[in-house]
Protein backbone atom coordinates (compact mmCIF):
# COMPACT_ATOMS: atom_id res chain seq x y z
CA UNK A 1 0.00 0.00 0.00
CA UNK A 2 1.83 3.20 -1.02
CA UNK A 3 2.36 5.86 1.83
CA UNK A 4 -0.57 8.29 2.41
CA UNK A 5 -0.22 11.86 2.47
CA UNK A 6 0.06 13.00 5.85
CA UNK A 7 2.38 10.20 6.82
CA UNK A 8 4.40 11.69 3.55
CA UNK A 9 4.07 15.03 4.97
CA UNK A 10 5.76 13.93 8.44
CA UNK A 11 8.41 12.52 6.43
CA UNK A 12 9.38 15.46 4.72
CA UNK A 13 9.52 17.65 7.84
CA UNK A 14 13.06 18.00 8.36
CA UNK A 15 13.10 19.67 11.81
CA UNK A 16 15.77 18.17 14.07
CA UNK A 17 13.68 17.91 17.14
CA UNK A 18 10.70 19.42 18.61
CA UNK A 19 10.74 20.43 22.38
CA UNK A 20 7.59 23.08 22.31
CA UNK A 21 6.97 23.11 26.58
CA UNK A 22 8.54 24.64 29.38
CA UNK A 23 10.18 22.22 31.82
CA UNK A 24 9.33 22.57 35.22
CA UNK A 25 10.19 19.86 38.61
CA UNK A 26 9.07 20.16 41.71
CA UNK A 27 9.17 18.52 45.03
CA UNK A 28 5.36 18.05 45.63
CA UNK A 29 2.23 19.38 44.54
CA UNK A 30 1.98 22.75 46.70
CA UNK A 31 5.12 24.16 45.22
CA UNK A 32 3.63 23.88 41.68
CA UNK A 33 0.29 25.32 42.54
CA UNK A 34 2.20 28.50 44.43
CA UNK A 35 4.20 28.92 41.50
CA UNK A 36 1.70 28.94 39.17
CA UNK A 37 -0.80 30.51 41.21
CA UNK A 38 -3.82 28.81 40.44
CA UNK A 39 -7.14 30.25 41.16
CA UNK A 40 -10.89 30.12 40.07
CA UNK A 41 -10.32 30.15 36.22
CA UNK A 42 -8.17 27.09 36.20
CA UNK A 43 -10.15 24.05 35.28
CA UNK A 44 -8.03 20.51 36.67
CA UNK A 45 -8.56 17.17 34.77
CA UNK A 46 -7.46 14.70 37.25
CA UNK A 47 -8.51 11.29 39.34
CA UNK A 48 -10.02 11.61 42.63
CA UNK A 49 -7.58 9.12 43.70
CA UNK A 50 -5.02 11.59 43.28
CA UNK A 51 -6.47 14.58 44.12
CA UNK A 52 -7.56 13.35 47.48
CA UNK A 53 -4.22 12.41 48.87
CA UNK A 54 -1.71 15.53 47.18
CA UNK A 55 -4.23 18.10 46.11
CA UNK A 56 -7.23 18.56 48.70
CA UNK A 57 -5.19 19.56 51.39
CA UNK A 58 -4.69 23.30 49.53
CA UNK A 59 -8.28 24.20 49.30
CA UNK A 60 -7.58 25.90 46.09
CA UNK A 61 -10.15 28.25 44.20
CA UNK A 62 -9.42 26.20 40.90
CA UNK A 63 -12.37 23.67 39.04
CA UNK A 64 -11.22 20.49 40.02
CA UNK A 65 -13.09 17.70 37.56
CA UNK A 66 -12.39 14.09 37.76
CA UNK A 67 -11.90 11.91 34.61
CA UNK A 68 -13.93 9.39 35.60
CA UNK A 69 -17.10 11.68 35.58
CA UNK A 70 -16.53 10.68 31.75
CA UNK A 71 -16.26 6.93 31.96
CA UNK A 72 -13.47 4.89 32.28
CA UNK A 73 -10.44 3.61 30.24
CA UNK A 74 -9.13 5.47 27.52
CA UNK A 75 -10.82 8.66 25.80
CA UNK A 76 -13.56 7.56 23.19
CA UNK A 77 -15.80 9.84 21.42
CA UNK A 78 -18.51 9.79 23.96
CA UNK A 79 -15.98 10.87 26.58
CA UNK A 80 -14.82 13.54 24.99
CA UNK A 81 -18.23 15.23 24.56
CA UNK A 82 -19.63 14.32 27.66
CA UNK A 83 -16.32 16.51 29.15
CA UNK A 84 -16.90 19.00 26.41
CA UNK A 85 -20.61 19.42 28.26
CA UNK A 86 -18.99 19.01 31.47
CA UNK A 87 -16.55 21.99 31.09
CA UNK A 88 -18.05 24.74 29.35
CA UNK A 89 -15.60 26.58 27.31
CA UNK A 90 -15.98 29.76 28.00
CA UNK A 91 -15.28 28.33 31.99
CA UNK A 92 -11.76 28.82 32.24
CA UNK A 93 -8.65 30.30 30.68
CA UNK A 94 -5.90 27.51 31.86
CA UNK A 95 -6.16 23.59 31.62
CA UNK A 96 -3.84 21.68 34.09
CA UNK A 97 -3.61 18.21 33.61
CA UNK A 98 -2.63 15.60 35.99
CA UNK A 99 -2.41 12.26 35.24
CA UNK A 100 -1.71 9.46 32.83
CA UNK A 101 -1.68 9.52 29.01
CA UNK A 102 -5.86 9.67 29.12
CA UNK A 103 -6.25 12.77 31.10
CA UNK A 104 -3.41 14.35 28.89
CA UNK A 105 -4.76 13.38 25.88
CA UNK A 106 -8.01 15.57 26.84
CA UNK A 107 -6.61 18.21 28.04
CA UNK A 108 -4.67 18.79 24.76
CA UNK A 109 -8.35 18.99 23.06
CA UNK A 110 -9.76 21.42 26.22
CA UNK A 111 -7.20 23.80 25.12
CA UNK A 112 -8.07 23.60 21.89
CA UNK A 113 -11.32 25.34 19.39
CA UNK A 114 -14.19 23.42 19.85
CA UNK A 115 -15.01 20.95 17.06
CA UNK A 116 -18.43 20.56 15.27
CA UNK A 117 -18.22 17.09 16.52
CA UNK A 118 -15.37 14.83 17.95
CA UNK A 119 -15.29 12.08 14.80
CA UNK A 120 -14.90 15.18 12.60
CA UNK A 121 -12.08 16.39 14.58
CA UNK A 122 -9.93 12.99 14.61
CA UNK A 123 -10.99 12.28 11.15
CA UNK A 124 -8.89 15.48 10.13
CA UNK A 125 -12.32 17.36 8.70
CA UNK A 126 -12.05 20.01 11.72
CA UNK A 127 -8.89 22.26 12.00
CA UNK A 128 -6.60 21.74 15.08
CA UNK A 129 -6.78 25.30 16.45
CA UNK A 130 -4.58 25.75 19.99
CA UNK A 131 -6.56 28.56 22.54
CA UNK A 132 -5.70 28.18 25.63
CA UNK A 133 -2.91 27.33 27.64
CA UNK A 134 -2.11 23.80 29.22
CA UNK A 135 0.05 22.60 31.62
CA UNK A 136 0.78 19.08 31.91
CA UNK A 137 1.79 16.73 34.73
CA UNK A 138 2.31 12.91 34.25
CA UNK A 139 1.11 10.63 37.51
CA UNK A 140 2.62 7.58 35.42
CA UNK A 141 5.71 6.80 33.55
CA UNK A 142 5.18 6.23 30.72
CA UNK A 143 3.43 7.90 27.76
CA UNK A 144 5.48 10.73 27.48
CA UNK A 145 2.40 12.75 26.25
CA UNK A 146 2.79 15.38 28.24
CA UNK A 147 5.68 16.94 25.96
CA UNK A 148 4.21 15.02 22.53
CA UNK A 149 1.81 16.17 19.76
CA UNK A 150 -0.91 13.86 20.07
CA UNK A 151 -3.57 13.02 21.47
CA UNK A 152 -5.13 9.48 20.85
CA UNK A 153 -9.17 8.67 21.24
CA UNK A 154 -11.26 5.56 20.20
CA UNK A 155 -13.65 6.28 17.31
CA UNK A 156 -16.27 4.85 15.50
CA UNK A 157 -14.10 3.33 12.76
CA UNK A 158 -15.41 4.49 8.94
CA UNK A 159 -14.09 3.23 5.45
CA UNK A 160 -14.44 5.50 2.43
CA UNK A 161 -16.88 7.87 4.28
CA UNK A 162 -19.26 5.31 5.52
CA UNK A 163 -19.82 3.81 8.94
CA UNK A 164 -18.55 0.59 9.60
CA UNK A 165 -20.14 -0.72 13.06
CA UNK A 166 -17.19 -1.00 14.79
CA UNK A 167 -14.38 1.24 16.56
CA UNK A 168 -10.66 1.58 15.92
CA UNK A 169 -7.90 3.87 17.52
CA UNK A 170 -6.93 6.65 15.72
CA UNK A 171 -4.15 9.26 16.91
CA UNK A 172 -4.79 13.41 16.21
CA UNK A 173 -1.47 14.97 15.45
CA UNK A 174 -0.68 18.44 15.53
CA UNK A 175 2.33 20.53 16.80
CA UNK A 176 -0.84 22.85 18.25
CA UNK A 177 -2.03 20.15 20.92
CA UNK A 178 1.58 20.31 22.42
CA UNK A 179 1.16 21.39 26.46
CA UNK A 180 2.58 24.89 26.31
CA UNK A 181 4.08 23.84 30.16
CA UNK A 182 5.40 20.82 32.00
CA UNK A 183 5.21 20.01 35.44
CA UNK A 184 7.49 16.54 37.09
CA UNK A 185 6.65 15.61 40.29
CA UNK A 186 7.65 12.32 41.64
CA UNK A 187 6.10 12.52 44.38
CA UNK A 188 2.67 11.93 42.57
CA UNK A 189 3.99 8.58 41.22
CA UNK A 190 3.80 6.98 44.94
CA UNK A 191 0.17 6.01 44.81
CA UNK A 192 0.53 4.36 41.33
CA UNK A 193 0.03 0.36 41.72
CA UNK A 194 2.88 -1.55 40.80
CA UNK A 195 1.09 -3.07 37.51
CA UNK A 196 -0.33 0.36 35.58
CA UNK A 197 3.47 1.39 36.79
CA UNK A 198 5.11 -1.64 34.77
CA UNK A 199 3.34 -1.36 32.01
CA UNK A 200 3.73 2.74 31.38
CA UNK A 201 7.19 1.87 32.52
CA UNK A 202 7.81 -0.64 29.37
CA UNK A 203 5.43 1.81 26.96
CA UNK A 204 8.17 4.90 28.30
CA UNK A 205 11.09 1.73 26.91
CA UNK A 206 9.37 1.28 23.60
CA UNK A 207 8.65 4.79 22.79
CA UNK A 208 12.03 4.93 23.02
CA UNK A 209 13.31 1.73 21.28
CA UNK A 210 10.77 2.43 18.28
CA UNK A 211 12.45 6.23 18.01
CA UNK A 212 15.82 4.87 17.99
CA UNK A 213 15.36 2.26 15.57
CA UNK A 214 13.56 4.57 13.20
CA UNK A 215 14.91 4.31 9.42
CA UNK A 216 13.84 7.67 8.30
CA UNK A 217 12.43 10.38 10.90
CA UNK A 218 15.37 9.67 13.53
CA UNK A 219 17.48 12.71 14.57
CA UNK A 220 20.94 13.10 16.20
CA UNK A 221 18.94 14.57 19.20
CA UNK A 222 16.01 12.21 19.12
CA UNK A 223 18.69 9.71 19.30
CA UNK A 224 19.90 11.09 22.81
CA UNK A 225 17.11 11.20 24.28
CA UNK A 226 16.27 7.94 22.91
CA UNK A 227 19.74 6.33 24.48
CA UNK A 228 19.29 8.47 27.57
CA UNK A 229 15.61 7.04 28.72
CA UNK A 230 16.50 3.15 27.17
CA UNK A 231 19.59 3.14 30.19
CA UNK A 232 17.40 5.23 32.76
CA UNK A 233 14.54 2.71 32.26
CA UNK A 234 16.34 -0.85 31.63
CA UNK A 235 18.46 0.08 35.15
CA UNK A 236 15.49 0.64 37.11
CA UNK A 237 13.98 -3.10 35.28
CA UNK A 238 17.40 -4.44 36.60
CA UNK A 239 16.52 -3.14 40.02
CA UNK A 240 13.19 -4.20 40.31
CA UNK A 241 13.99 -8.26 38.82
CA UNK A 242 16.61 -8.03 41.77
CA UNK A 243 15.29 -6.65 44.67
CA UNK A 244 11.35 -6.67 43.88
CA UNK A 245 8.52 -4.17 42.76
CA UNK A 246 8.89 -1.87 46.02
CA UNK A 247 12.51 -1.14 44.48
CA UNK A 248 10.64 1.66 42.34
CA UNK A 249 10.28 3.65 44.65
CA UNK A 250 13.40 5.10 45.28
CA UNK A 251 13.58 5.41 41.36
CA UNK A 252 10.20 7.28 40.80
CA UNK A 253 12.33 10.40 39.72
CA UNK A 254 14.62 8.59 37.38
CA UNK A 255 11.80 6.94 35.93
CA UNK A 256 9.16 9.82 35.26
CA UNK A 257 12.48 11.62 34.02
CA UNK A 258 12.95 8.83 31.14
CA UNK A 259 9.26 9.26 30.00
CA UNK A 260 9.58 12.37 29.25
CA UNK A 261 13.09 11.74 27.14
CA UNK A 262 11.03 9.07 25.59
CA UNK A 263 8.46 11.25 24.76
CA UNK A 264 10.79 13.91 23.90
CA UNK A 265 12.39 11.23 21.28
CA UNK A 266 9.17 9.80 19.28
CA UNK A 267 7.79 13.52 18.91
CA UNK A 268 10.70 13.88 16.13
CA UNK A 269 11.23 10.20 15.48
CA UNK A 270 7.92 9.11 15.85
CA UNK A 271 6.98 5.37 17.07
CA UNK A 272 5.91 2.66 14.69
CA UNK A 273 4.82 -0.85 14.28
CA UNK A 274 4.79 -1.78 17.98
CA UNK A 275 2.08 0.78 18.69
CA UNK A 276 0.86 0.42 14.91
CA UNK A 277 -0.31 -3.14 15.86
CA UNK A 278 -1.66 -2.59 18.96
CA UNK A 279 -3.79 -0.13 18.39
CA UNK A 280 -6.78 -2.53 17.03
CA UNK A 281 -6.03 -4.56 19.78
CA UNK A 282 -6.46 -1.42 22.91
CA UNK A 283 -9.71 -0.28 20.69
CA UNK A 284 -11.40 -3.19 20.26
CA UNK A 285 -10.78 -5.03 23.41
CA UNK A 286 -10.05 -1.66 25.48
CA UNK A 287 -6.58 -3.34 26.76
CA UNK A 288 -4.59 -0.71 28.44
CA UNK A 289 -2.19 0.98 26.27
CA UNK A 290 0.91 0.18 27.82
CA UNK A 291 0.07 -3.53 28.24
CA UNK A 292 -1.39 -3.61 24.66
CA UNK A 293 2.22 -2.23 23.47
CA UNK A 294 3.64 -5.17 25.90
CA UNK A 295 2.07 -7.89 24.10
CA UNK A 296 3.60 -7.25 20.74
CA UNK A 297 7.26 -5.81 21.58
CA UNK A 298 9.17 -8.79 22.75
CA UNK A 299 7.37 -10.40 19.19
CA UNK A 300 8.36 -7.35 16.78
CA UNK A 301 11.63 -7.34 17.93
CA UNK A 302 12.00 -11.36 17.07
CA UNK A 303 11.31 -10.47 14.01
CA UNK A 304 13.40 -7.38 13.10
CA UNK A 305 16.40 -9.45 14.25
CA UNK A 306 15.29 -12.58 12.01
CA UNK A 307 14.87 -9.80 8.92
CA UNK A 308 17.41 -7.71 9.98
CA UNK A 309 20.14 -8.56 12.74
CA UNK A 310 23.07 -5.34 11.77
CA UNK A 311 22.38 -2.14 11.26
CA UNK A 312 20.67 0.08 14.04
CA UNK A 313 19.07 -2.79 15.69
CA UNK A 314 22.71 -4.17 16.37
CA UNK A 315 23.44 -1.01 18.28
CA UNK A 316 20.20 -1.28 20.10
CA UNK A 317 21.37 -4.66 21.05
CA UNK A 318 24.97 -3.72 22.33
CA UNK A 319 23.41 -1.06 23.97
CA UNK A 320 21.31 -3.60 25.94
CA UNK A 321 24.09 -6.16 26.16
CA UNK A 322 26.31 -3.25 27.56
CA UNK A 323 23.44 -2.86 30.69
CA UNK A 324 21.92 -6.14 31.02
CA UNK A 325 25.46 -7.97 30.38
CA UNK A 326 25.65 -10.84 28.00
CA UNK A 327 26.57 -11.06 24.09
CA UNK A 328 24.68 -8.74 21.42
CA UNK A 329 23.83 -11.63 19.87
CA UNK A 330 21.45 -12.81 23.03
CA UNK A 331 20.56 -9.12 23.95
CA UNK A 332 16.61 -9.53 22.79
CA UNK A 333 15.97 -12.71 24.76
CA UNK A 334 17.51 -11.28 27.62
CA UNK A 335 15.60 -7.98 27.75
CA UNK A 336 12.51 -10.32 26.89
CA UNK A 337 13.51 -12.39 30.23
CA UNK A 338 13.87 -9.17 32.14
CA UNK A 339 10.56 -7.39 31.01
CA UNK A 340 8.65 -11.00 32.18
CA UNK A 341 10.35 -10.51 35.49
CA UNK A 342 9.10 -7.07 35.69
CA UNK A 343 5.28 -8.04 34.42
CA UNK A 344 4.50 -11.21 33.59
CA UNK A 345 3.45 -11.58 29.48
CA UNK A 346 -0.02 -12.43 28.37
CA UNK A 347 -1.28 -14.17 25.35
CA UNK A 348 -3.15 -11.83 22.89
CA UNK A 349 -6.50 -14.31 23.85
CA UNK A 350 -6.65 -13.82 27.16
CA UNK A 351 -7.38 -9.84 26.35
CA UNK A 352 -10.26 -11.51 24.49
CA UNK A 353 -8.21 -11.57 21.15
CA UNK A 354 -9.77 -13.72 18.41
CA UNK A 355 -8.70 -16.11 15.64
CA UNK A 356 -10.19 -14.08 12.64
CA UNK A 357 -8.24 -11.10 14.08
CA UNK A 358 -4.98 -12.40 12.85
CA UNK A 359 -6.47 -11.89 9.37
CA UNK A 360 -8.37 -9.00 10.62
CA UNK A 361 -6.30 -6.95 12.86
CA UNK A 362 -3.59 -6.17 9.93
CA UNK A 363 -6.49 -5.26 7.35
CA UNK A 364 -7.53 -2.06 9.96
CA UNK A 365 -3.83 -1.39 10.71
CA UNK A 366 -2.93 -0.89 6.56
CA UNK A 367 -5.73 1.58 6.66
CA UNK A 368 -5.88 3.46 9.63
CA UNK A 369 -2.15 3.41 11.01
CA UNK A 370 0.30 4.19 8.03
CA UNK A 371 1.84 6.65 10.04
CA UNK A 372 3.00 4.72 12.48
CA UNK A 373 3.81 1.11 10.07
CA UNK A 374 5.42 3.61 7.69
CA UNK A 375 8.03 4.05 10.07
CA UNK A 376 8.87 0.45 10.62
CA UNK A 377 12.16 -0.68 10.73
CA UNK A 378 11.82 -3.18 8.52
CA UNK A 379 9.05 -3.02 5.95
CA UNK A 380 6.07 -4.54 7.36
CA UNK A 381 3.25 -6.62 5.30
CA UNK A 382 -0.10 -7.89 6.36
CA UNK A 383 1.87 -11.26 6.00
CA UNK A 384 4.17 -9.99 9.06
CA UNK A 385 1.87 -8.65 11.22
CA UNK A 386 -0.46 -12.02 10.52
CA UNK A 387 2.58 -14.20 11.54
CA UNK A 388 3.06 -11.65 15.10
CA UNK A 389 -0.77 -11.99 16.08
CA UNK A 390 -0.78 -15.25 15.68
CA UNK A 391 2.61 -16.38 17.71
CA UNK A 392 1.16 -13.86 19.94
CA UNK A 393 -2.35 -15.03 19.80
Amino acid sequence: MAMDSFSASLMKDKREIIIAPTIYKFANFGEFAQEFSLGERDVVLTNEFIYKPFMEQYNLACQFVFQEKFGVGEPSEAMIETMYETIPYDSYDRVIAIGGGAIMDLCKLLGCKRPDTVHNLYFKRFPVEHEKEVIAIPTTCGTGSEVTNISVAIVKDEKDGQLTGGETKLGLVSDDIIPNKVCLIPDLLKTLPYKPFASSAIDALIHATESYLSPSRKTMTSELFSVKAMEMILKGFVMIGEKGPDARLDYLDEYVTASLYAGVAFLKAGCATVHGMSFPLGGTYHVPHGESNYALFGKILEIYDEIKPDGELMNFKKLVASILGGKPEDAIATLNALLEKVLPLKPLHEYGFKEEDITGFPESVMINQQRLITNSYVPMTKELMERVYRECF
